[in-house]
C-alpha cells in the first residue's frame, strides 16, 4: 500500500495548509491513477477503498474526488458515488476548443521567453516523433512538443491549465484511429518544426498564428460530420 507523506508535517498544528497539501497530493495520485489507465473508465471509485490504498482519511480522497470531476476526469452520480469519467467525443471536442483559444497565447509568449535550451527540447521532441513507430510513441512525443512550448513561457500555469486539457491516455487512443490519415505524422511534424521555427525569429504573432491552424486541424478531424 503506498501511503501519501505529509509535506508540512513539521509544520504548526492545526494549519489549514495542511489538509489543503493532503488532498492535493490525494488529487495528483488519483489522477495519475486514471491516466495511466490502472482505474478504466466506468470504474467506480470507492472512498473507503481509495483512503486505504493511499494511507489518507476518507474527506480528503472525496474533496480529491470532486476537484477531478470539477476536470471532467471523474464523474459523480447521486445515491451511487463517484466513478472514472468516461472520456466521449463531446468532452474530447471541448478540450481541444479550449485549447485553440489557450495555445496560440501561449506559443506568442514563448516567441519572447524561449531560451536555447527551450528550443533544443522541442527538436528533441519533433525528432523523437519523427523516428516514433508505434501509435503511443507518436502520441507522446506530440504532446510532449506542445509542453515544451508550455515550459518556454517560464510559467507554470500554462503547463498545469494543458494537463488538465490533454490527457493522456485519451490522447493514446484517440491518435491511434487519427493515425490511420495518411501522412499525418509527417505534416504533424513539419507543423512543428514551423513554430519552432517561429518562436526562433521571436515572431510571437507567426507563432501564434501557426499553433492556431495547428490545434484547429485536430478541431476540424473531430468535429461531427457536417461541421468540419
Amino acid at each position: 500500500m503506498s501511503t501519501i507523506p505529509d509535506p508540512v508535517a513539521k509544520s504548526a498544528p492545526g494549519r489549514p495548509l495542511r489538509v489543503r497539501s493532503v488532498v492535493g497530493l490525494a488529487y495528483d495520485e488519483i489522477r495519475s491513477l486514471i491516466v495511466s489507465g490502472a482505474l478504466a473508465p466506468g470504474s467506480r471509485l470507492g472512498q473507503g477503498e481509495l483512503a486505504d490504498r493511499l494511507g489518507i482519511s476518507r474527506g480528503s480522497v472525496r474533496e480529491a474526488l470532486r476537484r477531478l470531476a470539477g476536470d471532467g476526469l471523474v464523474s459523480f452520480e447521486v445515491n451511487r458515488g463517484f466513478f472514472v469519467a468516461e472520456a466521449g467525443l463531446d468532452d474530447v471536442r471541448h478540450r481541444l476548443e479550449a485549447r485553440l483559444v489557450l495555445e496560440p497565447g501561449i506559443a506568442r509568449l514563448a516567441a519572447e521567453r524561449r531560451t536555447n535550451a527551450d528550443l533544443e527540447l522541442m527538436r528533441d521532441t519533433i525528432a523523437a516523433e519523427a523516428a516514433a513507430r508505434t501509435s503511443d510513441e507518436v502520441h507522446d512525443a506530440s504532446r510532449a512538443f506542445h509542453f515544451a512550448v508550455a515550459a518556454a513561457t517560464a510559467n507554470r500555469a500554462f503547463t498545469k491549465l494543458l494537463d488538465g486539457l490533454w490527457i493522456a491516455d485519451v490522447g493514446r487512443q484517440l491518435l491511434a484511429e487519427r493515425r490511420r490519415t495518411e501522412d499525418w505524422q509527417d505534416h504533424d511534424v513539419e507543423e512543428h518544426r514551423a513554430i519552432v521555427e517561429a518562436l526562433e525569429a521571436g515572431d510571437g504573432e507567426r507563432s501564434a498564428r501557426l499553433m492556431g491552424a495547428h490545434v484547429e486541424s485536430a478541431v476540424r478531424h473531430w468535429a461531427p460530420r457536417g461541421e468540419s
